[in-house]
């Protein structure tokens, strides 16, 4: 789906008693939305975790932990053996 998700948009979170704002595109909050879910935490919550541990820009540090979230995933899918892959032969 061609340009679904990639408007930018901007909320305000307050990390360690600190107002920030975070700009990603909607792909991205639906993300984190779903990583948060996941993990029974807050989206703040999940937000304040990747601030912790970040070197540069948050809202970059948050898509990169996006990225290598995801990626783990379909590693371990691959792993597994997906019900994309065929079988053997």
């Amino acid at each position: 789906m061609p340009g679904r998700g990639g408007a930018i948009r901007k909320h305000s979170v307050k990390l360690s008693g600190h107002h920030t704002s975070l700009s990603l595109e909607e792909v991205y909050w639906d993300a984190l939305r779903e990583v948060a879910r996941e993990r029974g935490l807050s989206m703040t919550g999940l937000i304040e975790r990747i601030d912790r541990e970040r070197d540069g820009n948050l809202s970059s540090a948050v898509r990169v932990f996006l990225l290598q979230h995801y990626r783990s995933r379909a590693e371990e899918r691959a792993g597994r053996g997906s019900a994309l892959e065929p079988g053997p032969k």
